[in-house]
């Protein structure tokens, strides 16, 4: 016999002390937070463009694992939401640039929760496999 959870956004609100409109906007704020930075890479992105502007292959090189193709769309994404700019110089050969935005200050505590909240995971999880 199953128990069936009624997880609708009354229901939530009404335990957490929210109303159901209150939860439906929290939901739909998060589902936007998510879309935005969705995937794997956006975030090392952004921590990799911390400080100074960076080219394309040194970006490559510093979030190990990406392809050039994954890392050309995601750069786009970031554009896209005005989290990054790309500079063109006229060089020869031509030295294209990408840089964080003012705006992308404002995942700044995001990033640091994260991390803060990864850090403790992992001494969780690898404190229980050691008493294992």
């Amino acid at each position: 016999m199953s128990t069936v959870i009624d997880a609708t956004p009354a229901t939530i609100g009404a335990r957490s002390g929210h109303t159901a409109i209150e939860c439906t906007q929290s939901l739909q704020a998060v589902q936007d937070a998510l879309y935005v930075l969705s995937g794997k890479w956006k975030l090392p992105i952004i921590i990799a463009l911390k400080g100074t502007p960076r080219r394309f292959g040194e970006l490559q090189r510093m979030v190990s694992g990406i392809t050039a193709k994954v890392l050309s769309k995601e750069l786009k994404e970031l554009e896209m939401n005005e989290f990054a700019v790309r500079r063109v110089y006229a060089t020869i050969p031509v030295t294209v640039e990408y840089e964080l935005t003012e705006y992308s200050q404002s995942l700044d505590s995001i990033i640091e929760a994260l991390r803060n909240w990864g850090v403790q995971h992992r001494t969780r999880i690898l404190g229980q496999t050691k008493r294992e």
